[in-house]
C-alpha cells in the first residue's frame, strides 16, 4: 500500500500556503500567465509524460480509444485552431452536449486553451433546458451529435441569435452553413497552437446549477481554479505517479469537469472513461481489468450497488483499488461501513458545491474515518459553523453547535459570479464568508457533520430536525434501502416529520411494516424527531449527481409548483 501524499494533516493544514503548494505548476512559458489546459495537458506533453496514457475510453462494445498526453496536446490544439478559423473570440462560450466520447474532452480542453469559456450540458436534457442554458449563457458554439441536434436543438435555432455554429461529431460533411462537420474542420487545421497570455482571473468555466424555481444559475469559474483542482487531486484523491483513476460522474455535472477531466490530468495520472451508463457488473469488470487504483463515484451508484446480493471483492480482483470516494449527496454511515466489507476500503465521503469549484471538506486517506461525517477542511480552506441573523454572522465555537456552514472566500476556485445575476451573487456572501446554504455541526475533533439544506430543516414541536439524521437512522433498519424525509405542515406542532421509504428486495410494503418502522424510529431517535408518517415508494426523485430532491417530494405532497426538473434522474 502506497503512503498517502498527506501524511500529517494537522501540520499541513497549519503551514499551508497556496503559492508554495502550487509552485510545481509551471504557468505559461515566458511568464504569460496561467491556463488550465496548459497545466493539464501541454506541460506534461512537453515533458516525460508525453507518451503516458492520459485518457482510456472504454467504448460500449468494450473496445478502447486511447489518448496519450502527446495526443491530447495535438487534438486540443486543433480544436483551438478550429475556433480561431470560425472567427470565435476569446471569452465567448463553447457548449458541449455529449456523452463520454473523446470529442468531449478535446472540446473542453481546446476551448480552455483558446481562452473561450467552456460549459457542459447533460446529454439527457430536453430542448427547453438546453435552450435556457444556451440562451442565458449566450452560447457561440455547440458541439454535439446529429441525433441530439435534430431531436433537441435544430428547432431552437431561431430563438438563439448568439449561436453561430453547431459542430457535429458524427458527420463527414457539413449539413449546412451553420451545422458543420467536427472532423472535417479538425482535418483542415494545424495541430500546433500557442496559448495566448491568460490571466488567473480570466473566465474559464461556466456551470449551471438548478434552482428550485425559474431559470438555472450560471456559476462562473476562472483559470486560477486549477490550483484547487491540483491540490484536491494531490491530497484528497491522493494521486501518485502511475495511478489509474476512474470518475464515473456525468460530463454534464461539475464533477465531470473538475474531477472527470481537469484534476487527474493536472496531476499527470491516467483516467478511465466509460462510454456506457451505470451497469454494476460492467463497472466491476472495468475496475478489475483496468486495475483502477482510485474510484470516485456518487451515492446513487453506491446505493444501487449496496442493493445487490454480491460481495464484489469475492467475485472480482479489486486488489489494485486503493481508494473509493463519493460525492453528490452526504453518504450515510451504513454505506461507508459497507465499502469496507465490499471493497476492503471504506468509502470516503467529501463535500463541495458547484459554487466552490472543487472539494472543500473531505475524509482523507491518512485520517481516521468517522462514518457519516463530511470529514475535515481541505488545507488552505477555512470552514466555520455560524449563526446568521439578518446582516450579522457569528462563528460558533462550541463543539456540536449546529449552524450555517460557511467558508472563508479566499480559496482559488470560489466562483466569481452568477452570470447576469450580480445581486443574487452578492447575497451568497457576508463579509469575508461564503454562505453555502447548508447546515452542519463540528465535533470536538474537528470533523464536520452534515445536518441538511437550510431550506430542508424541519421545525417540529420546538425542535429543529435535519432530514439527513432521520434518513440515516431509518436506513439502519434491515428492510430499508433508501429514505427521504420532509416536513409536512401540521398546525398543532408546526410540521410533522414524514418519511418516504424504498424497501430492500424481499420486504413487502404493508401496514405492519409501517408501524414497525415508526416504532423503531421512535425508539432510536425519540418521539419528537421520529417520523409520524411513512409512505412506501418504488424510488426517490434524484438529480443525475445523486442528490435526493426533497423539495420535489414536498412540492408533490403539498400540491405546489415542482420548479426546475431539468437535472432530474430518469428512473
Amino acid at each position: 500500500m502506497k503512503e498517502a501524499n498527506l501524511k500529517d494533516y494537522a501540520k499541513t493544514y497549519e503551514e499551508f500556503d497556496w503559492s508554495k503548494e502550487t509552485a510545481t505548476l509551471s504557468g505559461l512559458p515566458d511568464g504569460k500567465g496561467l491556463n488550465i489546459a496548459y497545466e493539464a495537458v501541454d506541460r506534461h506533453a512537453l515533458g516525460p509524460l508525453k507518451d503516458v496514457l492520459a485518457i482510456r475510453l472504454v467504448r460500449k462494445d468494450h473496445s478502447y480509444e486511447d489518448l496519450t498526453y502527446g495526443d491530447l496536446k495535438k487534438r486540443t490544439a486543433q480544436f483551438a485552431n478550429v475556433l480561431r478559423r470560425l472567427g470565435i473570440a476569446e471569452g465567448e462560450k463553447v457548449f458541449s452536449l455529449l456523452g463520454r466520447v473523446p470529442e468531449l474532452y478535446v472540446t473542453a480542453l481546446g476551448s480552455l486553451k483558446f481562452k473561450a469559456v467552456y460549459c457542459p450540458l447533460f446529454s439527457v436534457f430536453g430542448p427547453e433546458p438546453i435552450f435556457q442554458r444556451l440562451s442565458k449563457g449566450e452560447g457561440a458554439v455547440l458541439v454535439t451529435n446529429t441525433q441530439f441536434y435534430i431531436k433537441k436543438v435544430r428547432d431552437l435555432l431561431d430563438r438563439l441569435p448568439t449561436l453561430k455554429y453547431i459542430l457535429l461529431i458524427d458527420v463527414a460533411e457539413d449539413l449546412d452553413d451553420k451545422a458543420l462537420s467536427f472532423s472535417k474542420l479538425m482535418k483542415k487545421v494545424s495541430d500546433e497552437f500557442t496559448i495566448p497570455p491568460t490571466q488567473e482571473e480570466d473566465p474559464a468555466l461556466l456551470h449551471f446549477t438548478s434552482g428550485t424555481t425559474g431559470m438555472p444559475k450560471g456559476a462562473i469559474h476562472v483559470h486560477k481554479a486549477v490550483f484547487t483542482h491540483y491540490i484536491t487531486g494531490k491530497y484528497v484523491l491522493d494521486f501518485q505517479p502511475g495511478d489509474v483513476f476512474w470518475c464515473t460522474a456525468d460530463p454534464g455535472w461539475v464533477t465531470g469537469t473538475s474531477y472527470g477531466i481537469i484534476s487527474p490530468l493536472v496531476n499527470g495520472v491516467t483516467s478511465i472513461v466509460d462510454e456506457e451508463e451505470f451497469d454494476a457488473m460492467r463497472w466491476y469488470g472495468i475496475l478489475e481489468k483496468e486495475k483502477v487504483n482510485i474510484w470516485y463515484t456518487a451515492p446513487t451508484a453506491i446505493r444501487r450497488l449496496m442493493r445487490m446480493n454480491l460481495v464484489p471483492k469475492e467475485k472480482f480482483d479489486l486488489s489494485a483499488l486503493r481508494l473509493v470516494l463519493s460525492v453528490g449527496e452526504p453518504l450515510h454511515a451504513e454505506a461507508v461501513v459497507w465499502g469496507e466489507s465490499a471493497y476492503g476500503v471504506p468509502i470516503l465521503d467529501n463535500w463541495w458545491q458547484t459554487e466552490t469549484g472543487g472539494i472543500m471538506i473531505a475524509n482523507f486517506p491518512s485520517l481516521k474515518v468517522k462514518p457519516g461525517s463530511m470529514g475535515k477542511p481541505l488545507p488552505g480552506v477555512e470552514v466555520g459553523i455560524a449563526d446568521v441573523e439578518g446582516e450579522e454572522l457569528v462563528l460558533l465555537t462550541n463543539p456540536e453547535a449546529q449552524g450555517h456552514l460557511v467558508l472563508k472566500k479566499d480559496f482559488p476556485s470560489i466562483f466569481r459570479g452568477y452570470l447576469h445575476e450580480e445581486e443574487r451573487y452578492q447575497k451568497c456572501f457576508m463579509g469575508d464568508w461564503y454562505l453555502s446554504g447548508d447546515l452542519a455541526k463540528k465535533d470536538a475533533e474537528g470533523y464536520f457533520w452534515f445536518v441538511g439544506r437550510a431550506d430542508d430543516i424541519i421545525k417540529t414541536s420546538g425542535h429543529m430536525v435535519g432530514p439527513f439524521e432521520v434518513e440515516s437512522n431509518l436506513m439502519r433498519h434491515p428492510a430499508v434501502a433508501e429514505a427521504a424525509v420532509i416536513g409536512k405542515p401540521e398546525p398543532s406542532i408546526g410540521e410533522l416529520v414524514k418519511a418516504f421509504v424504498v424497501l430492500k428486495e424481499g420486504h413487502a410494503a404493508n401496514e405492519d411494516l409501517e408501524l414497525e418502522l415508526i416504532g423503531y424510529a421512535r425508539k432510536v431517535m425519540g418521539p419528537a424527531v421520529a417520523p409520524k408518517e411513512i409512505q412506501f415508494v418504488e424510488s426517490l426523485p434524484k438529480t443525475k449527481s445523486g442528490k435526493i430532491l426533497r423539495r420535489l417530494l414536498k412540492a408533490r405532497e403539498l400540491g405546489l409548483p415542482e420548479g426546475d426538473l431539468s437535472t432530474l434522474e430518469k428512473n
